[in-house]
């Protein structure tokens, strides 16, 4: 049991509640890059405005006074709770605390909406009811952003926050959370909140969560899993660890479609000098009306035996649209059409179709993210040839870094051109 010393509480009201487009129109239906126009974007200026005229959205913010994991529960101030994957990321962040936090749009936008549907406006009520969501959303997300503030200047960092109803956490354990939470101590709950037994809150525009409280900063940045930063859309923060994935635009401009973010500063297992020739002379990509992408990287290389014969291999890579994260799709490595040196591999004099049909099924990393290669631990082998596993891999993780490497190139002059 962990007892902490003068814990942080929170609460009040936010008059400003600057959602950010791309946020609404998500929320709304719209897929990304969509531009509003007409009675759509007259509707939505319209819920925009009255929510600031007349909403009155409230947070409230406690550290827990104590904190333990049992087994497959975890406890806070004595309430029990399971959610398998709030307990995972507090253990893989030895987090030391969690803070209890609730936010609200407030009543007046349900009621403002309802009073619409009864005079047979569907349109007013949706936008409306909408942009109380997605008020709510940036209630969670401003609210996280000061506990950062806090955080920074206490050496530690905040987790990615959980909710009841959230992927396993079943929405039943909602009524208790929210009696732990108003066991307020300094401040007063700054709103009138119910719950049903099924979970449901009322107002409805009111959302409970958990943020886990860690000192081991230099997690974060290693297990990607614990960084909240990629789904923070706050854009003022001065503590990110990551980019954020669908990065907040100025109201009424239009959208550009976002790309998911490869790792700008990544380690590779060669240096960049290496990755930018082979950029340049082996690779070529190919982008498909669908989004994704076609690679093509040509490694020449030599036997190890057999007095040093040159053997060239193809590497064909299909890749996701950018907004999936560059996912691997299809993998294969091929001897070049007009190749005859692979013949003098040794294994291959040994059994060729065995060992032709191995390198053939290899399919390393597929179905993963781009940016996985650079976490993917293999062997280093200097080896020319495709005998043994070991060179295999290798090679593979050349080919993916120099396309990683390529892609992450282009993303950075295309900013450098925005500016």
């Amino acid at each position: 049991m962990r007892k902490l010393a003068e814990p942080i509480e929170l609460a009040g009201r936010l008059p400003d509640v600057d959602v950010s487009l791309d946020e609404y129109v998500r929320l709304l239906g719209y897929p990304r890059g969509w531009e509003l126009e007409g009675r759509a974007l007259e509707l939505a200026n319209w819920a925009r405005t009255w929510y600031a005229e007349n909403g009155r959205p409230w947070f409230y913010a406690r550290q827990a006074e104590s904190f333990e994991i049992n087994g497959d529960s975890i406890c806070i101030d004595g309430t029990q709770f399971t959610s398998k994957r709030l307990r995972r990321t507090l253990e893989q962040a030895e987090a030391h605390s969690v803070i209890l936090v609730a936010v609200g749009a407030g009543p007046e936008v349900e009621e403002e909406a309802r009073r619409h549907w009864q005079e047979q406006k569907p349109d007013e009520y949706f936008f409306l009811e909408i942009f109380g969501s997605a008020a709510v959303e940036h209630l969670t997300t401003a609210t996280g952003a000061r506990l950062c503030d806090w955080a920074e200047q206490h050496d530690m960092a905040v987790l990615p926050h959980s909710s009841p109803g959230y992927s396993e956490w079943d929405v039943a354990e909602q009524p208790r959370l929210l009696e732990l939470i108003k066991r307020t101590r300094r401040e007063p709950f700054p709103s009138s909140v119910e719950v049903f037994e099924s979970g449901m809150l009322l107002p409805k525009k009111t959302q409970l969560a958990i943020f886990g409280l860690t000192h081991h900063t230099d997690r974060l940045r290693r297990l990607t899993d614990l960084v909240p930063c990629e789904s923070c859309p706050f854009g003022p923060c001065q503590y990110r660890r990551a980019p954020y994935r669908r990065a907040p635009q100025t109201w009424g401009e239009k959208l550009p479609v976002r790309t998911a973010v490869l790792d700008q500063d990544a380690e590779y297992s060669v240096n960049r000098r290496a990755l930018k020739r082979w950029a340049e002379e082996r690779l070529t990509l190919q982008l498909n009306q669908d989004g994704s992408l076609d690679a093509l990287f040509r490694y020449d290389g030599t036997t190890c035996t057999n007095m040093g014969h040159p053997l060239t291999f193809l590497y064909n890579v299909k890749l996701g649209p950018a907004v999936e994260g560059y996912r691997i799709r299809e993998q294969r490595c091929v001897p070049a059409p007009d190749d005859s040196g692979h013949t003098a591999m040794c294994k291959y004099v040994e059994d060729p179709v065995g060992l032709m049909a191995t390198i053939d099924h290899e399919r390393p990393l597929n179905g993963e993210r781009l940016d996985a290669v650079l976490s993917w631990q293999r062997e280093v082998s200097a080896a020319g040839c495709y005998c043994d596993s070991f060179s295999r891999e290798h090679k593979w993780g050349l080919v993916l870094e120099t396309i990683h490497y390529a892609l992450v190139h282009k993303e950075l002059m295309k900013d450098k051109d925005s500016l």
